[in-house]
């Protein structure tokens, strides 16, 4: 009951947050950081374990496969040459860093060293992402830190597995034989996400307009997660394979009614599973520091401190000079650096303030073995690290991005005007065959859609139509209250009402007023 009561206040309190985020413009991430600090500071707080191996599966797949919907490969091999920079490269250097600190500071195995560098290497776009999305950023840089926040959580993970097997082994073993496996792991787990989203969408496509169509989304995501784990197969390259097989396979073969019932879902699920992993970690890192003496604490924290200056310090000495170089790289050949794109100088300052840690940072030091060398300061490190990234990056990232005076990127909206004017070209051409009075009507609308979608700023605005639409609805809204009041109507036809007057109002509402936030 204390895990059921302490999830229960915090999700209460992330609901709070999250309310107060979109008012202030924080990243809710950032919020839920400070909710996870507080957790940590009660003293009346129960220790919470999880299973290892339970709690990246718990609280990753359904992450990875959130992200990896939005992100289809040609975006990835567009902008292979910053991923891969980022992605990997970055990954291993700041494993590396964070590793030699542990081993020269706090004189920590070689495992737990390895296994608290890949925790704390890769960054979460997510809080980046809740801010930067309202800013209109270059679309190629919010794609490129959404593509390193799923690349590298790949890496990180390939090394924690060698670290978790050489703190249980003791040694590596034989190195040809893990040399294959890391070599097949990314590729393994690839085949077996495509295999895995067909499949999904195969079974999806039976189960249309039933709740089981959004089982089998979980059971399938979680499936493939345990099964790549199993296989010795990455199983965040697997998730994010599926992913992108439903992302681009589902579509043409899901119903309206299905598809928002499931973002829904996988948006509420996303976001509870974050608070959890918050609550998790903060009740770890409390009983941890419990559990020290008075120079011991103060010991773990000056190293977790250390470990988050140098996460910082490295991204934004990585980006800064990744950027000159490349700089320098195309004044000098830029003639061979066709389809490679140079970042400018204040695009890669705010690309190397993006680096908050968050949810797969959380779940890796959860996952930790609880006989793992150096597990206590591993989770307390992972927790420092978070909380500091998410608070001092996340609460001044706007006014870094207003700091910068970063030219707003209006091709999106000009790609949607385009393809709005489209489909409703579409539309006029079959409606200028028909007649009747049905039919000018529905011309009408649509020819007052047309003219709106000409606007790029704003192409999916209302239509007269549309607003007169919506102030009926709110009429008939509450005719059906008071109907409701005054006791002339049973709930069951009530709800029934209601939810053809919501459909109604779907359609006529904006996007804006219809999105499910995510912060």
């Amino acid at each position: 009951m204390p895990l059921l009561e302490s999830a229960l206040t915090l999700l209460a309190v992330a609901v709070a947050l999250l309310i107060a985020t979109r008012r202030s413009g924080v990243p809710y991430p950032a919020m839920l950081a400070l909710a996870g600090g507080c957790v940590a500071a009660l003293s009346s707080a129960p220790y919470v374990a999880i299973e290892p191996h339970l709690a990246l599966a718990l609280f990753v797949a359904p992450s990875v496969m959130d992200a990896a919907f939005d992100m289809p490969p040609r975006v990835l091999l567009r902008h292979w040459v910053p991923l891969t920079s980022l992605a990997v490269l970055l990954v291993v250097v700041t494993a590396v860093v964070v590793a030699g600190l542990g081993l020269w500071r706090m004189h920590l195995p070689l495992a737990a060293a390895m296994a608290l560098g890949a925790v704390v290497a890769p960054p979460d776009a997510a809080a980046a992402s809740a801010v930067l999305r309202q800013s209109n950023i270059p679309r190629r840089t919010m794609a490129v830190l959404q593509g390193e926040s799923l690349l590298n959580d790949v890496v990180a993970l390939l090394i924690f597995g060698v670290a978790i097997a050489i703190g249980a082994d003791g040694a590596l073993g034989d190195g040809s034989t893990w040399a294959l496996r890391l070599l097949f792991a990314a590729p393994g787990g690839v085949v077996l996400g495509l295999v895995a989203g067909a499949l999904l969408v195969r079974i999806a496509t039976v189960a249309s307009g039933t709740v089981s169509s959004i089982i089998v989304r979980f059971v399938l995501t979680y499936g493939t997660w345990i099964v790549a784990e199993r296989l010795r197969m990455s199983s965040i390259a697997a998730v994010a394979a599926l992913a992108m097989v439903v992302a681009r396979l589902g579509p043409s073969r899901t119903s309206a009614r299905d598809r928002v019932s499931a973002n829904a879902v996988w948006s509420a699920s996303v976001f509870v599973l974050n608070v959890l992993a918050f609550l998790m970690v903060g009740l770890q890192a409390r009983s941890i520091l419990a559990g020290l003496a008075g120079d011991e604490r103060w010991i773990a924290l000056e190293f977790a401190a250390l470990v988050l200056a140098g996460v910082t310090l490295v991204r934004i000495v990585w980006v800064l000079a990744y950027s000159v170089l490349l700089r320098s790289m195309h004044a000098r050949i830029g003639h061979r650096m066709q389809g490679v794109v140079v970042p400018s100088a204040r695009a890669a300052l705010l690309v190397s303030w993006c680096g908050m840690r968050g949810l797969v940072t959380l779940a890796t030091a959860l996952a930790l073995p609880a006989s793992f060398p150096a597990r206590d300061l591993i989770v307390l490190t992972a927790f420092v690290v978070v909380l500091g990234t998410l608070v001092v990056q996340g609460f001044t990232i706007r006014p870094l991005v207003a700091l910068l005076k970063i030219e707003e990127d209006c091709s999106l909206c000009a790609e949607i005007s385009r393809g709005r004017r489209a489909m409703l070209d579409e539309a006029l051409q079959l409606l200028s065959s028909r007649e009747g009075s049905v039919a000018d009507t529905v011309r009408r609308e649509y020819a007052a859609a047309r003219a709106i979608a000409a606007d790029c700023a704003r192409p999916q605005a209302q239509t007269e139509y549309d607003m007169l639409r919506l102030e009926i609805i709110a009429r008939q809204r509450r005719v059906l209250e008071d109907w409701r009041v005054r006791e002339c109507i049973d709930d069951d036809a009530f709800h029934r009402l209601e939810e053809e007057l919501d459909r109604k109002e779907l359609c006529a509402a904006p996007r804006d007023a219809i999105e499910l936030a995510k912060a």
